[in-house]
């Protein structure tokens, strides 16, 4: 104060912990961050956040969905700010062509706080010189927005409804639980780019038992949610056909440029690399020749020696087609070996959510949580997989059987399931697996 001369500053390199108006992120996650670390306050702030995601590595590499609770995050923003504006800011940066600060700008514009005219701003874009009709537009779609993001949502998700099969299929879903709609919805949705029609009905088809099962357990629709939850996940397993589906997808590709920068009829190259091996390649074969080539295999030692290193551009000719070529297989996906070993497991695990059911509607719904740790492919998915048949055989049948109390079979799953995701190595697993058998066997004895 004293080298100030009595002055207070007007302007800091860091903000003041409660002394921000308005907080500005251009990721939903930021927004977090500024809340928990005090800066958004309930008595000042002004939040404008954007609400999309930029994963980090421990929500990737996590063994089940790692994504943060967005619920939560939005909650706290409800009870963290004075006044928020909150909407997804990178989707209309690149519907405009432009960069995210542009329609923040203009958000921030927008939102009737900041003492500077819109007018003003966009001199100041123009004077630039730099981008100044891309950002112009970013600038204005930010200032609209701003003025009813929750309507700017809806449009965006009225704009990716499916096409007519999925709506055929609403008037049935409509009659289910309300609580489990939504998610049945996006299910059949998921199931139907994925695969098609047919594939979605099988979803609804196999969810009947389900319902029953929940009305039978007295679940108000819980279980059915979860289950169909999971199950619209495990139904469209990543196979080979998936992986090249989703390497020329449009949107990723979109994604990509934006992420690049990159302008109209500017030349870009994306190169993917790939390492099948053996157990890759015969997921697309026929289940008969699958299995012969992969006992053929085992037998001498090849499984985790043989791996065919690739390296292709999406963006060449010959290697987009390469890809196309692997995603027109979604036609024969039902006859592939893959197909045959994920429906199998499918019809097992939803067997157990039912039988579970007539005993416990939490222990059905704990089971029904199991299949996070079923994921991805390859090494992954081998490790997810063993993990949950470690879990079924140690804890959920002797529970279903009664060898174990329900109650403390219950926090067994729960608990086993946990050190899993945490572990997916499977030595967490087996350590919490031996001191909960070693806790509860003798009182099961008793």
């Amino acid at each position: 104060a004293r080298e100030l001369g009595g002055k207070r500053p007007v302007l800091a390199l860091t903000p003041g912990i409660g002394d921000i108006d308005i907080m500005m992120t251009s990721e939903f996650m930021e927004a977090g961050r500024a809340i928990a670390g005090g800066f958004v306050t309930p008595d000042r702030t002004l939040l404008i956040a954007s609400t999309s995601r930029f994963y980090v590595m421990n929500e990737k590499i996590a063994m089940g969905d790692g994504r943060y609770d967005q619920n939560r995050l939005a909650d706290a923003i409800e009870k963290n700010t004075q006044s928020s504006i909150v909407l997804d800011m990178d989707a209309l940066a690149k519907a405009n062509g432009t960069m995210i600060n542009a329609v923040m700008l203009g958000v921030l514009a927008g939102s009737g706080k900041l003492p500077i005219p819109a007018e003003r701003l966009e001199a100041a874009i123009k004077v630039d010189g730099k981008a100044v009709d891309s950002n112009l537009r970013g600038f204005r779609a930010g200032f609209a927005a701003a003025a009813n993001p929750m309507s700017a949502a809806k449009e965006e998700k009225r704009a990716s409804r499916a096409d007519d099969d999925i709506v055929a299929m609403e008037s049935e879903i409509n009659a289910l639980p309300a609580v489990a709609r939504e998610v049945m919805l996006e299910g059949v949705r998921r199931l139907t780019a994925y695969q098609d029609a047919d594939y979605a009905r099988l979803y609804l088809e196999r969810l009947t038992d389900i319902r029953m099962a929940d009305a039978r357990a007295s679940s108000d629709g819980k279980l059915l949610r979860e289950t169909a939850r999971h199950l619209a996940v495990r139904m469209s397993y990543e196979d080979v056909i998936r992986v090249a589906q989703a390497k020329i997808d449009p949107v990723r590709l979109k994604r990509i440029e934006g992420e690049l920068g990159v302008t109209a009829g500017q030349p870009y190259k994306v190169v993917e690399f790939l390492k099948p091996g053996i157990e890759e390649i015969c997921q697309i074969l026929p289940p008969w020749l699958a299995r012969r080539v992969l006992a053929f295999s085992e037998k001498r030692g090849l499984i985790d020696r043989i791996h065919l290193g690739m390296e292709v551009s999406t963006t060449s000719i010959t290697g987009y087609l390469r890809f196309l070529m692997l995603a027109k297989l979604r036609r024969v996906r039902r006859k592939t070996f893959r197909y045959a070993q994920e429906q199998a497991a499918i019809e097992s695990w939803l067997k157990l959510i039912r039988q579970a059911a007539d005993k416990s509607a939490e222990l059905a719904i704990e089971i029904a949580e199991c299949a996070r740790l079923i994921k991805g492919y390859g090494s992954t998915h081998k490790r997810g997989t063993d993990n949950f048949q470690t879990i079924e055989a140690r804890v959920i049948w002797p529970t279903l059987d009664g060898h174990l109390p329900l109650r403390p079979g219950i926090d067994a799953i729960a608990s086993a399931r946990t050190a899993a995701l945490v572990d997916p190595e499977g030595e967490g697993l087996q350590s919490c697996l031996d001191a909960l058998e070693h806790k509860l066997m003798p009182a099961a004895a008793e």
